[in-house]
């Protein structure tokens, strides 16, 4: 992010600057920047006068939250039960090996972030894969190069 809070002021004008929407005013600030920088932590401490320590406690205490910078696209595999004992563990160091990335880490270009959950609650389709909000069902090692490739591609068509 640069230094323009431009696209935060209409956010906090829209709660009337009212500290009780602190989460809500930081939930649109991610949607909008897909993190929450530090500049717009500073900036809605100051708007709403709540000091700086408690902004950033919320902003640390919600793992919806994120503090470093995340990609456009959030892969997220399975790692509960019924999708581990299914190779959950192998689909994880696939991606990792073809993004170069380890989880949590988001690629260079910021195109995808890669995350594990406990429970995606599709347990019959394990192993699962959700990127973004569509969820990859019964998912193997050859098939994650076609899945990533569906959305490289979709980016390289926008570019």
């Amino acid at each position: 992010m640069d230094d323009d809070l431009s696209k935060i002021e209409p956010i906090i004008s829209k709660y009337e600057g009212k500290k009780e929407f602190l989460i809500a005013i930081l939930q649109e600030i991610q949607e909008k920047y897909n993190y929450l920088p530090k500049n717009a932590l500073i900036y809605v401490s100051e708007k709403l006068s709540v000091p700086l320590i408690q902004v950033y406690s919320v902003a640390t205490f919600y793992k919806t939250f994120s503090l470093k910078p995340k990609g456009k696209h959030i892969i997220r595999v399975c790692l509960g039960t019924a999708c581990h004992v299914r190779g959950g563990h192998r689909i994880v160091d696939e991606i990792k090996r073809r993004l170069n990335i380890n989880v949590g880490e988001t690629t260079s270009d910021r195109l995808f972030t890669l995350e594990t959950v406990r429970c995606l609650g599709a347990c019959a389709l394990g192993p699962i894969v959700v990127i973004d909000d569509e969820y990859h069902g019964q998912v193997n090692t050859k098939k994650i190069d076609m899945i990533l490739q569906k959305y490289i591609t979709q980016e390289e068509k926008h570019d």
